[in-house]
């Protein structure tokens, strides 16, 4: 029996979206299974692992996963709470369009050379309004598929610095395509502990006592491999993860400590440094309704 609940918010002729919510019950792999279509997936709670063959990909708000068509994959939940993600499709013409031509992988239908793919505050930001707006039914069709293109273009092409990256920095998917398979693990489990307690005022002494390396060597390597440092990439988590709860909170200072900032104040110049709007500006702008108060 499925663990998970998929519900779809838009299906056109173009583009599909849909909300998938999983109670990631199981920590080891599942069964095999495989898509007829090439799909992005942007978790925007929790988080977990997909396994390509030998190749392991953590999903969580920072990381969008590539689920390849006719490409066997698994998935683990070493993450407790389960997860929900928003999944997004396009036509074979659209994404053939959208993406860069070095990272389509010949055969009869679309697919990328890569597992997973870095998301922005752009990305995360108009992940959060196609699924706030298409739950409420305050998108119509045309500007749905319209932000569906545009998170697709944003999160494709925003991988063409990390191309440049590995030809000549140390930076950028190059470096996450030369580590060594220790090395991603270290940097993968720092990940997973992050997003696992999303509250919690880490410091460098927790997370080495969780993932193993010295504090020292965690963060030059977490840099190298994923080009921004540790502290500003559980920033960002927490700060999509926010995203996500503005319907859930009348209060957003009570939000902003729930996910570990020092005030409101700290979280709302942090929001906006991201996104470009205050939380309850972003609110207004996406058509959010937080509960009514008591």
């Amino acid at each position: 029996m499925a663990d998970f609940d998929a519900r779809p918010l838009a299906v056109t002729g173009t583009v599909s979206v849909w909300d998938v919510v999983c109670a990631g019950e199981r920590s080891h792999r599942s069964d095999e299974e495989c898509a007829d279509d090439t799909h992005l997936v942007f978790p925007y709670r929790g988080a977990y692992v997909q396994h390509v063959g030998r190749t392991e990909s953590v999903a969580e708000a920072n990381q969008a996963i590539v689920i390849n068509a006719a490409e066997p994959y698994q998935v683990s939940h070493p993450v407790r709470g389960g997860d929900a993600v928003v999944s997004v499709g396009a036509s074979p013409e659209v994404l053939l369009e959208l993406t860069p031509p070095e990272y389509l992988r010949t055969g009869d239908k679309p697919a990328l050379r890569r597992s997973q793919l870095r998301v922005g505050p752009d990305g995360q930001a108009i992940t959060a309004r196609l699924r706030h707006g298409l739950a409420r039914g305050a998108l119509a069709e045309l500007e749905a598929e319209t932000l569906t293109l545009e998170l697709l273009r944003t999160t494709l092409g925003g991988q063409a610095g990390d191309l440049s990256a590995s030809r000549s920095s140390a930076n950028g998917a190059g470096q996450r395509a030369a580590a060594r398979p220790r090395q991603r693990r270290l940097v993968d489990r720092a990940k997973l502990a992050l997003a696992s307690d999303l509250g919690r005022r880490w410091t460098l002494a927790d997370i080495t006592a969780e993932v193993g390396g010295s504090p020292v060597y965690l963060t030059q390597l977490f840099r190298q491999l994923e080009g921004v440092p540790l502290y500003r990439y559980q920033l960002q988590l927490r700060l999509a993860r926010a995203l996500a709860l503005l319907a859930d909170y009348d209060d957003l200072s009570l939000l902003a400590l729930d996910l570990g900032f020092s005030s409101h104040s700290h979280f709302s110049t942090s929001f906006k440094r991201a996104f470009g709007q205050s939380p309850s500006a972003f609110r207004r702008s996406a058509a959010i309704r937080p509960p009514a108060a008591a």
